[in-house]
């Protein structure tokens, strides 16, 4: 395995999440953890698909278990990897791959510094607003928080390993993947 562990950050509407599903779909090398959190599951999610949904008790008991590697509050959320799934994942010889805020980035590199970060970058703050709006089927109540949270993460961006500006899906993953490939060894 040449990196044990990748970390995807981006602003809430980037394209983060659609990014790492394409990518598992066609690596078995890479393992994708499923994040717990106490937000509401939005329309076409369900149970473990995308996240593990918790109250915010038994997500606060989870965090006294030390169940989680990282965990953080988010847009008002509280968001967790669970230790065991990078654990598994290491076991069956696969490359951890997850998409995370920038918290949980800086977390994960200052534990796992051979992990490498990716940073993905809306092609603007307009754009991203009309990601945002088409992905919830509408404005979501937090809107103006994730768009003031989206230009504070943005000021990291230079942070990460590597930075890729998503303006056109098709091209960027084109970018994403030939990097992933590199970073697992394979070209």
């Amino acid at each position: 395995m040449k990196t044990p562990m990748i970390i995807i950050a981006a602003p809430s509407g980037a394209g983060k999440s659609s990014f790492v599903n394409a990518i598992i779909s066609e690596f078995d090398q890479l393992g994708d953890t499923t994040t717990y959190t106490t937000r509401k599951i939005r329309r076409g999610e369900s149970e473990g698909n995308p996240y593990h949904f918790v109250d915010r008790n038994r997500f606060l008991e989870l965090v006294e278990e030390d169940f989680f590697v990282e965990w953080a509050e988010v847009h008002g959320n509280l968001y967790g990897t669970p230790l065991h799934q990078i654990e598994d994942f290491w076991k069956e010889g696969k490359t951890v791959i997850m998409d995370v805020d920038v918290q949980g980035a800086r977390t994960f590199k200052s534990k796992y510094p051979d992990s490498k970060t990716i940073f993905i970058i809306p092609p603007s703050l307009d754009e991203l607003r009309r990601r945002v709006i088409g992905r919830d089927g509408g404005a979501p109540a937090d809107l103006e928080l994730r768009m003031k949270n989206a230009e504070l993460e943005m000021a990291h961006a230079e942070k990460f390993d590597y930075q890729i500006v998503n303006d056109d899906f098709k091209s960027s993953y084109g970018e994403f993947r030939k990097l992933i490939q590199e970073l697992l060894g394979l070209s």
